[in-house]
């Protein structure tokens, strides 16, 4: 079996696959041209961030199974792969905890405006700590978790030991399941209006597109904190900009944006009670390593039929002939 790897990955993943004899090679020129002659005979691709359009993919015939190296896969024509029986894998169990102590972060950050308490002690203004804004606690608070999933359930547990307020909104899950995580279940616009934090933990589609716009932002007390640690397009950023520079809510912290990178002069960028990171939420050296290794179990699992595969990981297993 020849297997490419589009990017990177931590060394364990490469041994999974090398252990079962696959012919492994690593690919760097993501240019298209360069994709359709490379990758026209693999049995597998693990995808880190590289596209593949139907233009790449329809030059792979032997290809069974794209294996992403993370949970989102956008930059993957599945509506291709359906159509010509080809497997898409993700790595469902490896990220949820690193994003969800990214949200804490970013929570614990904005609330407590750690940087210029680093700054005045600094700068040897010690005795003018009176100066400072007023900070905050998360306990007793409101925090509203959009999505519930792998990642939303690990937010809640963390926040559940802030002792703070959980509400989860998601059409997609039974009111029992998120009572079982001691969480409260709550719909949309009621959510916006009570919650003091705000984290977002769903996919990018039709439906979720600008979830939060300008009509979700007057809804909101002037006091939240919103997160995203999901897709950029979920939170419509005009809008964003616009209520936090009128200071309509307190702060925001962004690792995903409409467009990857952002522009340079992005206005978000001039912006103090905001914290952006590079879609690097999940990406902690532990978590790196446990995506390399499930990305390449899957493919070592699939191509075998070994039944230790983990199902939940094939996003389109209801359409293949397996």
């Amino acid at each position: 079996m020849k297997i490419a790897i589009m990017g990177a990955i931590h060394p364990d993943g490469w041994r999974v696959l090398e252990k079962a004899n696959f012919q492994c090679f690593e690919v760097s020129n993501f240019e298209e041209n360069s994709l359709k002659e490379g990758l026209k005979n693999v049995d597998a691709i693990l995808l880190r961030t590289a596209k593949l359009n139907s233009n790449i993919l329809s030059n792979c015939k032997n290809l069974k199974i794209v294996s992403r190296h993370g949970v989102g896969y956008d930059n993957v024509d599945l509506k291709y792969l359906n159509e010509n029986n080809i497997a898409l894998g993700i790595t469902s169990t490896s990220n949820s905890v690193s994003v969800a102590e990214h949200v804490m972060t970013s929570f614990l950050y904005l609330t407590k405006n750690i940087q210029l308490s680093d700054k005045l002690t600094r700068e040897g203004k010690f005795n003018e700590k009176s100066s400072l804004p007023n900070f905050f606690e998360l306990y007793k608070k409101n925090i509203v978790i959009f999505g519930f999933g792998r990642i939303g359930k690990e937010v809640a547990k963390r926040c559940l030991g802030f002792e703070a307020n959980v509400y989860v909104y998601d059409p997609f899950i039974s009111k029992k399941t998120i009572e079982e995580y001691s969480c409260t279940p709550i719909d949309k616009f009621e959510a916006l209006k009570l919650a003091d934090y705000i984290t977002i933990h769903l996919p990018l589609n039709e439906d979720t597109k600008n979830f939060i716009s300008e009509n979700e932002f007057l809804n909101m007390k002037d006091s939240v904190i919103i997160v995203n640690t999901a897709r950029g397009g979920i939170i419509n950023e005009k809008s964003l900009v616009s209520f936090l520079l009128n200071k309509k809510i307190r702060g925001a912290g962004l690792d995903v944006f409409e467009t990857e990178p952002p522009i340079a002069n992005h206005p978000l960028f001039k912006i103090p009670n905001v914290i952006l990171s590079p879609h690097n939420a999940a990406l902690t050296l532990e978590c790196r390593k446990r995506m390399a290794v499930e990305a390449a179990e899957n493919i070592f699992y699939f191509l075998t039929k070994n039944k230790t595969l983990n199902l939940n990981n094939i996003v389109n297993k209801e359409k293949l002939k397996y």
